[in-house]
């Protein structure tokens, strides 16, 4: 149905469910409140979708952001979503993710600084739970050839092996390579582990003409780039 049609008919948009809306109107038309209600579809006795979803989003403090970095467990506080529901919703945030990270995002592309890095990584790696730690070979011409996750560790760390890195990055015939990991925490500032680390592949990379061109630390909102602040 086109909105002429339903002007024509007298409907009142502020009337309709979220779903008529979104047949009408289209999704972007719609709050993130009532984009959730669709995703819950009903509440439990006495209470409606849209009573659970301004529910589900007050625990995230209203940001969306910030409930998509919720663990599925937690969406199961709100009463009205068990298991099932939780599960749904964690899959439907984490295809947002993943459209938000794959937009504009393939092999090729050429690095030219560590905003570009933060760019390809911040929707992957800016909201997770846990650490995890990647690497991203690249040709000589400094174009993308491979981004490969290292590691997936806790909320304080992860381990990243050096012979493991540099073995897959004979394997590729990379040219150089740079390493990214995420801080959980939100503090872009690098650790002692993180310091130690890059001088050990710095140092590797040099002996074996396999340059280390940065190591970028990334955030929800931010990072922090040994090349760009002189520490590599």
């Amino acid at each position: 149905m086109q909105m002429n049609e339903v002007k024509e008919l007298g409907m009142d948009l502020t009337a309709m469910l979220p779903r008529e809306r979104l047949m009408v109107e289209g999704p972007a038309a719609l709050s993130d409140v009532e984009l959730l209600a669709i995703l819950i579809r009903t509440g439990p006795a006495g209470r409606s979708a849209m009573h659970v979803a301004e529910e589900l989003l007050a625990l995230a403090g209203g940001q969306l952001a910030d409930l998509g970095r919720l663990p599925p467990e937690a969406f199961e506080l709100v009463h009205g979503i068990g298991s099932a529901r939780a599960v749904g919703l964690a899959a439907a945030m984490e295809l947002g993710r993943r459209r938000a990270q794959s937009a504009g995002e393939s092999s090729g592309v050429k690095i030219t600084s560590a905003r570009d890095v933060f760019r390809r990584f911040k929707h992957r790696l800016g909201d997770l739970g846990h650490e995890e730690f990647w690497v991203v070979f690249l040709r000589r011409s400094n174009t993308v050839l491979a981004e490969v996750c290292i590691s997936r560790g806790g909320l304080s760390g992860t381990v990243a092996d050096p012979k493991v890195i540099f073995g897959k990055a004979l394997a590729l015939r990379a040219a150089a390579l740079i390493l990214v990991h995420n801080h959980p925490s939100g503090n872009r500032s690098p650790s002692s582990a993180d310091r130690r680390l890059t001088a050990t592949m710095r140092d590797a990379g040099q002996f074996l003409d396999l340059p280390v061109l940065d190591h970028i630390i990334i955030t929800q909102h931010g990072y922090f780039s040994f090349a760009d602040e002189g520490a590599l």
